[in-house]
């Protein structure tokens, strides 16, 4: 990866490329998009599983469907590692907006945090046992302090969180090699990975017919749910990190630099990361922390590139299609388009709604499929009445009048 340079905003407009009347950047809305539907294709596997994610700990990781495995695979841990360094760009997009306004950094950021953290955990109880809002939330703010600071500051910083990170990935996976036989294994979703592996299913097989009855659980066994959140909480400071000094090495620019920098990011993250995941992907059950968070992420950069780089080869005024449009649109209500395909999954597969759970891979595709299609329909018709989702309204307004 290029040693990337970060000069001080001051001398650094706004990224340029591709952009809607609005000024945003378009590569960021259609990456975010595929981002979230990307995430739903890996956890929809929890939801489809008898007994919901609580069950899932106990036998999710291992399958012996080769249908299954593949396409868990497909989407296991990228898109999510994707989703995490497109909020990092976003954090220095916010840092670059209150600097050049003269505002203090990070000031009250701590307060949108917190807002996120409130979001995640009432997300936790209400919906999901594997949210990863309250994890971004505390990494925003760990992140945060260290955005401003020097390149040097940011590579010791980054350095030492990474170094943490992979140290507590290997043991782990050192301890599950020595066990072997634990709960974990190639089936790995998003944001499940380190619950299943310090848990051996201890709610397993609790009925889905209660949608109280869940909530009753996910804080009885907050212990393990969020136990994750040791893995989470150094792996997207990390890719906050990541992100932003992305944005200052010229990722999205449209000069040649940038060009240059996508291209290497693309064959590394591609040509290199694509090869790796599938080895881990087949190496074993006790590969399984590596296959989920060390891995993905390189991966991801190679998705981040090449998307900015089809992007960017938009012809000027042309006309975008009703499938480009659909994902701008949840990419544009990322978080509300979050929690709201977590509501409809629960909705259609478990007990206490059309039951749909236990089918076999196609039909879980079929699942993901819809849930997609509402939200890529939905995300539009919203956003030509609200300039944001309904939940970045509220986050928005409660953060507004906090800080009048």
């Amino acid at each position: 990866m290029p040693t990337l340079t970060a000069p001080a905003p001051s001398s650094v407009g706004f990224v340029s490329g591709p952009q809607g009347a609005t000024g945003r950047i378009l590569a960021l809305d259609v990456l975010r998009g595929t981002a979230i539907l990307g995430t739903l294709a890996s956890n929809i596997w929890l939801f489809s599983t008898p007994g919901g994610p609580a069950a899932w700990l106990s036998d999710g990781f291992a399958t012996a469907d080769p249908v299954r495995t593949v396409l868990q695979a497909l989407s296991n841990g990228k898109f999510l590692a994707l989703l995490t360094l497109l909020f990092g760009v976003g954090l220095e997009l916010q840092y670059r907006s209150m600097t050049r306004r003269g505002l203090p950094w990070p000031g009250r950021y701590a307060l949108r945090a917190a807002i996120l953290f409130v979001e995640g955990l009432l997300h936790y109880v209400l919906v999901f046992e594997f949210d990863v809002l309250m994890g971004y939330a505390i990494a925003s703010l760990l992140a945060a302090y260290l955005v401003g600071r020097s390149d040097r500051v940011v590579r010791v910083w980054g350095g030492v969180v990474a170094g943490v990170h992979v140290v507590l990935v290997v043991a782990l996976t050192a301890l599950l090699a020595m066990t072997s036989g634990g709960t974990s294994g190639q089936g790995a979703s998003d944001g499940q990975g380190a619950a299943g592996a310090a848990s051996d299913g201890a709610a397993a097989g609790l009925s889905t017919g209660s949608w109280l009855d869940q909530v009753l659980l996910r804080i009885t066994h907050l212990d393990v749910f969020r136990i994750e959140l040791l893995l989470i909480v150094p792996s997207a400071t990390v890719l906050f990190l990541v992100g932003s000094r992305l944005v200052r090495a010229g990722m999205f620019s449209m000069t040649e630099e940038g060009a240059r920098l996508r291209r290497r990011l693309a064959w590394a993250g591609l040509g290199v990361g694509v090869p790796l995941n599938a080895l881990t992907t087949w190496a074993g059950p006790s590969w399984v922390l590596v296959d989920r968070y060390l891995v993905p992420p390189l991966v991801a950069l190679g998705i981040l590139a090449l998307g900015t780089t089809l992007v960017a080869r938009t012809r000027p005024g042309a006309t975008p299609s009703l499938l480009r449009r659909g994902i701008e649109g949840v990419g544009r209500t990322a978080l509300s388009c979050y929690v709201l395909q977590n509501v409809l999954a629960s909705a259609i597969c478990y007990d206490w709604g059309l039951g749909l759970a236990g089918g076999d891979p196609w039909q879980v595709v079929l699942i993901w499929a819809a849930v997609s299609l509402t939200l890529m329909v939905a995300a539009p018709l919203w956003l030509r009445r609200w300039p944001r989702g309904p939940i970045e309204l509220v986050m928005h307004r409660v953060y507004d009048t906090r800080r009048r």
